[in-house]
Parts: C-alpha cells; structure tokens; sequence
C-alpha cells in the first residue's frame, strides 16, 4: 500500500489537504522552493520548498508544476545568488532582494540557503519535505547536466566533485538542522512529509482536481 503524506508528527506520508496559503515546502536533497499563495484577501500566503538540485523530477519539477496548477509566481534563489558568469552576488543584496519576494502576497521560492531559512519559515504557512535517498539526486545530478534549466543562469557542464560531496553529507551535516528548525514551526505551520516523487506527484494530483 503507498504511503501517504502528512504533517510532521504523522506516521506516514501521503496527500495531505494544507491550506497552502503561506507554504514552505522543504526537500531534503532538493533545492528549497518557498511557496506563497494566496490566502483571503488582505492576507498573505507562502510555500518554501528545500531540496538538492539533482532529480528533473525532483524538486524545481515540483516548484514548476506548483506553479502551473496555482498560477502563483516562482522565484528561483539560484538566480538570485549566482551570476551568468558563475560569480555571486553580495550577501546583502541577496537578502534585500528575498526581502522583497517574502512581503509579496503571493510567491514560490526556490532554493536551499538554509542561512536565511528561518526567515522564510517566519513568512510561510505550509512545509513541504521530500526526503530522498542521496542515491536518487545524485542520479538525477548526472542526468540533468548538459540541460538547460530555468532555475539556473548556466548549463552544468559536468557533476562538480564539491557539489557531489555535498550531496552524499547532506543527511548527516544538513538535514538534521533542517527538521529541528521545522520542528520550531510545527504547531505554527502545515507540515507535509514526501518520501518518494510519486507521492509528491500524487499530491500535484489532488490539486488539479
């Protein structure tokens, strides 16, 4: 029987009907996506979504398809950070410009920067975590290189050995941090577990209806 999403202190994982108003969804080794939709009116709302980089169906597929069903602008913190000729930009104006996206009304972020998480769990609603086996992103990491993608200002040319590395230490140096800060925020926040893309495809499902 497929596991289901839930909230955080839930035994299983399945679709899980949030109210997905200000939603942070969260993917263990996929770039964080922050998802803010729109509540009633004169409210916010917001989703944040973590995660690695690797799987097309991973998290940026997740993000995009989120976007596509809610209509809700998506905001990558890749391009945020990086420049086309692979320099970045200052902490500063990084942190001017999330400003910015977090007292729209409506947004999905997109990004791990777990630096500046916590001031994204203070503007969402809803959590989202896909918490992958590191073995799947890094598939995903080799096959999406050569890809042009819109959450990235460059085209990977090859599986850089630092990123690789982050991603097999993700589950010990990262992830952890990454559950105690959404334990914080669970009695404040929608929660929801993925433990596999299926079940994050599933739940795509039940929003289109």
């Amino acid at each position: 029987m497929k596991s289901k999403p839930g909230p955080l202190n839930a035994d299983c994982c399945g679709v899980y009907a949030a109210t997905l108003e200000r939603t942070l969804i969260l993917f263990r080794l996929f770039d964080d996506m922050i998802w803010k939709t729109g509540g009633k009116q004169g409210e916010k709302s917001g989703v944040e979504e973590l995660g690695d980089r690797q799987s097309r169906r991973g998290k940026e597929y997740f993000a995009r398809k989120l976007r596509d069903v809610t209509g809700i602008p998506l905001y990558y913190l890749d391009m945020l950070w990086h420049r086309p000729d692979r320099s970045n930009i200052s902490r500063e104006e990084f942190d001017r410009q999330l400003l910015e996206i977090v007292q729209k009304d409506r947004w999905i972020i997109d990004g791990n920067y777990q630096r500046t998480l916590r001031h994204r769990l203070e503007a969402c609603d809803t959590v989202f975590l896909l918490d992958i086996p590191p073995e799947a992103c890094l598939a995903g990491a080799k096959s999406r290189v050569g890809t042009a993608r819109e959450d990235m200002p460059w085209v990977e040319t090859g599986l850089d050995e630092e990123f690789r590395q982050w991603i097999v230490d993700f589950p010990k140096t990262q992830l952890p941090q990454i559950y105690q800060l959404t334990e914080e925020y669970r009695e404040k926040r929608n929660v929801i577990i993925f433990r596999s893309r299926e079940e994050a495809d599933d739940y795509l499902q039940t929003l289109r209806g």
